[in-house]
């Protein structure tokens, strides 16, 4: 492994790797762009300015954000001086933010909009730790990251910095990442230098990009996966660029036109249902082969596995059909790479199909992230798993009660591994045991003895009153992929059957109504519409068929309000908080449980 710390990533990039475009994000209509040179001159100044305020190595500055260059430049002068960059999700609570801020002892804060800033701008009176923030934007009554690079252009440090790097170690702390806290408070998952680099020298061949790549980041630096990768594009000399937001996203894509693009799961399948949404709309003939393509796509193996007849159509669908969706996305992607939860088979299969392959891993913030990955590009991959185990990483599935045959909690252990929770050594030996084995909570199996297929979560599976065990996941998942179900939650725990809270998808739902002639007002009166209720019933005994009768859902409620972080439903990365749910929904419950049994 190559022996470099986090720090020394910008000057490797420069000396191997100099370009105009190393960072880039558009504002006002005009592509901002940061050249290698650039790069090192600004951080190496955030660094001397940090100095000059008086951090020192191991203090802890958090960032919250959305993505652009000032996180990045930031982030690495943090690094360069031994500090710790706590990041922090720029849409959890207010109570979060105090909660983490407060059990890292964060001293600084960087904030990237007014309406964070608004979130936590009296917490340095209620918080002794804090003692200024700065924001990325020019606002009122607030200092500007610019007064840190002035202080260290106006008194550069060069030789204390040298010094402070001389004392930084590849196992020394690098880095605080605050899972999203399902249950309780977040943790701090504290990741050292060697944590990281090994996972970018693992991949290092088995993601062939280099300097003429161009890749779009708009998935949260604050987490792990797109933070690492980001270290990874720098590494191997890839431009990185900014979306401007969500919202313009798929303008940015045709702007940028990246080769590669890491995503997260629910956006690709949003993306599929509006191609389809699109493709329902033709008429005629495009119609019929815009389908004929779908269909086409949707039954696509690895190695050429459906023969030669096969894949003459596909070829055909690629150049009449698929050429257009990647169009969409700029018209030069090479690599999805898609992580941070379950990818349903068919929006792998599709995309890759289309020529635009799929690369799904699995990992956790507390392995750096990645566990596993498939290599679609290399056709060492399988559909429905989450791929191979990276190389210098261990697997071992460790069997309990109610899991089926094969099955077992995933545990591994490798230079992946975290260092621990802070603070939280209690924590911290619950999950890595006295052999140094890190326990996931997710359950799985290995196809063909080498393809990790996740199969749940090990504290979300319950069991019936019969005794079955039911993994909700597994069923949510396929539940999913109907265009009409946004969210979906299984219940039945102690209960004699299974049930669902479903939050419906409103593009869907009003695509549905539409071609049905229903008027659609608002979701709250539509879902009483005895029309829709029994299109929801159909759509569950569709997907119903797909499992054992034991585990099918007998009946469900659907859920007018969205559910959101705001409103404690979801996680920061779009998790369910089932207990939040459960107690909120109660009455829903009770309702299908108790009326009428």
């Amino acid at each position: 492994m190559e022996e470099i710390k986090i720090f020394q990533l910008a000057e490797r990039y420069h000396k191997l790797f100099p370009k105009k475009d190393m960072l880039a994000i558009q504002q006002n209509g005009v592509m901002k762009t940061y050249s290698t040179e650039e790069y090192i001159a600004t951080t190496n100044n955030i660094a001397y300015g940090l100095l000059e305020m008086g951090i020192e190595k191991n203090d802890k500055i958090c960032i919250i954000s959305p993505n652009r260059p000032e996180w990045s430049l930031v982030d690495m002068g943090i690094n360069k001086i031994g500090a710790i960059n706590a990041p922090i999700y720029p849409n959890i609570t207010r109570k979060e933010y105090k909660y983490i801020i407060q059990d890292c002892g964060a001293k600084i804060i960087f904030v990237g909009s007014s309406e964070i800033y608004e979130k936590i701008k009296d917490l340095d009176k209620e918080i002794d730790c804090l003692k200024e923030i700065y924001s990325f934007d020019q606002l009122d009554n607030i200092n500007n990251w610019q007064e840190i690079i002035n202080k260290g252009v106006e008194k550069p440090k060069p030789e204390k910095l040298k010094e402070i790097q001389k004392t930084i170690q590849k196992n020394d702390l690098f880095t605080l990442i605050y899972t999203s806290g399902t249950t309780g408070n977040p943790k701090g998952v504290m990741l050292s230098h060697s944590n990281v680099i090994s996972q970018i020298t693992t991949l290092r061949d088995q993601l062939p990009i280099g300097m003429d790549d161009r890749a779009i980041s708009f998935l949260p630096l604050c987490h792990v996966f797109e933070r690492m990768i980001e270290y990874f594009y720098m590494f191997k000399g890839v431009s990185i660029y900014y979306a401007q937001s969500l919202e313009t996203l798929g303008d940015d894509l045709k702007k940028i036109q990246p080769t590669i693009m890491p995503t997260v799961p629910r956006l690709l399948e949003k993306v599929y249902d509006k191609i389809l949404a699109k493709g329902a709309e033709l008429k005629g003939l495009k119609k019929i082969l815009f389908f004929w393509a779908v269909n086409l796509g949707l039954k696509h193996e690895y190695n050429k596995a459906n023969g030669f007849w096969y894949e003459l159509q596909l070829s055909i669908a690629n150049k009449i059909i698929f050429n257009k969706w990647r169009d969409a996305v700029g018209g030069r992607i090479r690599y999805i790479v898609s992580g941070a939860s379950a990818l349903q088979e068919r929006i792998a299969k599709i995309f890759t199909a289309a020529q635009m392959p799929v690369l799904e891993g699995y990992g956790l913030s507390e392995t750096s992230p990645v566990i596993s990955v498939n290599l679609a590009h290399t056709n060492d991959a399988h559909y429905g798993t989450v791929g191979t185990i990276i190389e210098g990483v261990e697997l071992k599935l460790v069997h309990e009660d109610g899991m089926k045959e094969g099955e077992g909690e995933i545990t591994i252990k490798g230079p992946n591994v975290m260092m621990g929770y802070y603070n939280k050594p209690e924590e911290t030996s619950k999950v890595i045991d006295s052999e140094g084995w890190f326990h996931t909570g997710d359950i799985g199996r290995l196809i063909q003895g080498r393809y990790l297929k996740i199969t749940d979560r090990k504290k979300e599976i319950f069991k019936t009153s019969g005794g079955k065990y039911i993994a909700p996941q597994v069923m949510e998942n396929r539940f999913k992929e109907s265009r009409l179900i946004e969210q979906i939650m299984v219940i039945g725990e102690g209960e004699k059957h299974t049930a669902a809270f479903i939050m419906p998808a409103e593009d869907g739902l009003k695509f549905w109504c539409q071609k049905h002639n229903i008027i659609f007002s608002n979701m709250k009166d539509i879902l009483s519409n005895t029309a829709v209720l029994e299109k929801y019933s159909k759509e569950i005994e569709h997907y119903n068929s797909f499992f054992s009768p034991y585990e099918r859902i007998k009946k469900f409620e659907l859920i007018a309000e969205p559910w959101s972080v705001d409103g404690g439903e979801l996680t920061a990365t779009m998790k369910l908080r089932r207990k939040n749910i459960l107690l909120k929904y109660q009455h829903l419950s009770e309702k299908i449980y108790r009326e009428n049994n």
